[in-house]
């Protein structure tokens, strides 16, 4: 193997250690080697084998070389093209994490219709795939039908796909309804802090189940003779946690009500393909759901999911950042308007088309046009909240748009312990973000964009940040290691090309 090439990848495998936040020594532990040879690896003075580097890349969660694998690895973006035209939302990408976990309650044959064609999505299918439920993509692609099997085979869990997916631990409510004791790996994703299962196993144990977390899996076992006899108080209003406790009340055969439930748009979305499939959920949309369960579901259920409002604020953010005149179609509005409040506050130029549905027959769409426009930092911090407040996923593009305007904006993301520290990955491409703490970032404004080399950050919507700032900074940028952005978003750089960025998908290796 060339020098230059060795020089490359330890230049890669350092970016990523430093990304982890790991020392060489923890590395090293990690690989059962010393210290001073990851020091040599880095360097570039040491001969590495394949074996080697995907050892360093499943220790590091990050794919340092691709194999056999046709999706992106980097990207290479030229700077400061204005977008122009149109460009369509997808399809909710943890609704239809979520709605690929819900099909596990269902014995029949389960279609839905636009999945979002992510990374997620596919890990997904993999550890489903394992366990023994029929997948297949329908419609030239853009369909998927799953049809699950007589018994499911815990035993042949694809456990490297199910570390790979938070999601994972959205089986817990489906499954303690059809075994008796199971495993499942640790739930793995984004890289945001220390998240514990504890809110989801204080809803759990009121349908028998008891979970014991050794030797990296979840050891799980179901009473079933314990039943939920009062309401279920959930201690945190979390969008994971409230699936869980509704996948768990739509196989009891009675009436269970959840309180301090969240509201937010994939729960929403979950619950009406409950309702699909014969389930009736009371309260959708408000933080008390009254589930009145079916013992056993066994139907054919055909359904859509939503568009994703995250997504939604991820290309009006791009327009912002771009000072683009660019229409976003399919935006669920009723997911976003505090947003559109806060910028409208900004003094953001845009306007919107009369409401109409989609194709699940519930959520409110508009198509929002964006004019570029002179913004103001705001009065008041950002800062999320439960729906219909701020979207806690939607606080990271405030930072692309705080940098933007004039003046100085405090953001305040107090959910995740690391978020925030990600953002400051602006200040490479000339922005000005003081980390005041882990939570609280101080963004001053406007930027002068430049464009950089860099490591993508572990965190999604980080990491789609700092792809709309290298869109806008002069010059041509590198972001390595993209994987992230594919977990949940479908084809990216393709539709931003579509409306004129300049984004080159390549590899190294």
């Amino acid at each position: 193997m060339a020098d230059d090439y060795l020089v490359r990848i330890g230049k890669l495998i350092r970016d990523a250690r430093q990304h982890r936040g790991w020392t060489q020594t923890q590395l090293a532990d990690a690989l059962g080697t010393s210290q001073s040879a990851v020091n040599r690896i880095e360097r570039g003075n040491q001969n590495i084998s394949l074996e080697m580097i995907a050892r360093i890349g499943e220790a590091l969660d990050s794919e340092i070389v691709s194999l056999g694998y046709a999706g992106p690895m980097h990207l290479r973006v030229v700077g400061r093209r204005r977008l122009s035209g149109a460009i369509d939302v997808k399809t909710s990408k943890n609704a239809c994490v979520a709605l690929l976990c819900a099909s596990l309650l269902n014995k029949g044959r389960t279609v839905l219709r636009r999945v979002a064609r992510i990374e997620e999505v596919y890990r997904l299918l993999e550890v489903l795939n394992s366990i023994g439920v029929r997948t297949r993509w329908i419609n030239d692609g853009v369909d998927l039908e799953l049809v699950p099997p007589a018994e499911i085979d815990m035993n042949a869990i694809d456990a490297e796909a199910a570390v790979r997916t938070r999601s994972i631990i959205m089986f817990l409510g489906p499954l303690l309804h059809r075994m008796d004791r199971f495993r499942l790996p640790y739930a793995g994703g984004c890289d945001l802090g220390t998240r514990t299962i504890e809110p989801h196993m204080i809803a759990l144990r009121r349908f028998g189940l008891d979970v014991a977390a050794t030797e990296g899996h979840y050891h799980a076992t179901v009473n079933h003779s314990v039943r939920p006899d009062r309401p279920i108080v959930l201690t945190e209003r979390g969008d994971t946690v409230t699936e869980n406790a509704l996948l768990a009340a739509a196989r009891h055969a009675g009436v269970t009500v959840i309180r301090n439930a969240s509201s937010n748009y994939m729960v929403q979305d979950l619950c009406f393909f409950l309702e699909a499939l014969g389930v009736r959920v009371e309260g959708i949309g408000s933080t008390t759901l009254t589930v009145h369960g079916v013992a056993n579901i066994d139907t054919d259920v055909d359904y859509s999911p939503s568009e994703d409002p995250v997504e939604a604020m991820s290309l009006l953010a791009a327009a912002v950042v771009t000072e683009s005149e660019l229409t976003v179609r399919r935006v669920p509005i009723e997911f976003l308007e505090i947003e559109l409040a806060v910028l409208e506050e900004m003094g953001l130029d845009h306007d919107r088309t009369p409401e109409y549905v989609a194709d699940n027959g519930r959520t409110r769409l508009v198509d929002l046009t964006v004019r570029p426009s002179k913004l103001e930092a705001p009065i008041d911090k950002i800062h999320p909240m439960p729906f219909p407040g701020l979207n806690i996923d939607n606080v990271p593009f405030f930072a692309a748009i705080a940098a933007v305007a004039q003046g100085k904006t405090l953001i305040h993301d107090w959910v995740y312990d690391n978020r925030a520290i990600y953002l400051t990955d602006l200040n490479r491409l000339g922005g000005r973000l003081q980390l005041l703490d882990p939570h609280r970032v101080l963004v001053e404004g406007p930027t002068r964009w430049r464009a950089a080399e860099m490591m993508c950050p572990p965190a999604l919507r980080p990491a789609v940040v700092v792809l709309l700032a290298m869109m806008a900074a002069e010059g041509t940028s590198v972001l390595r290691n993209v994987y992230v952005i594919n977990r949940g978003y479908e084809d990216l750089a393709e539709r931003l090309n579509s409306v004129g960025a300049q984004i080159e998908i390549f590899r190294d290796i």
